[in-house]
């Protein structure tokens, strides 16, 4: 079985992705016993994003070039 997506739910997985938590946002004052399995939903998300060839650190700069940090180098 291929890991490749379709187009159309590579694009849909990028729209969610901007949406969840930074990995660095997340921890167990803000997120209780859950922070860990948040951590590893967003691992499994960004595994999934590289395999199809989409780098996670710039999927909100490309969905979102007017609202996306500017990088720094």
């Amino acid at each position: 079985m291929s890991d490749k997506m379709s187009d159309d739910a590579l694009a849909a997985l990028k729209i969610a992705f901007t949406y969840m938590p930074k990995s660095m946002d997340v921890n167990r004052f803000d997120h209780g016993e859950d922070f860990q399995r948040i951590l590893a939903d967003i691992e499994q998300v960004r595994e999934i994003l590289l395999l199809n060839d989409v780098d996670p650190d710039e999927v909100e700069g490309e969905l979102r070039p007017d609202s996306a940090p500017n990088s720094c180098y």
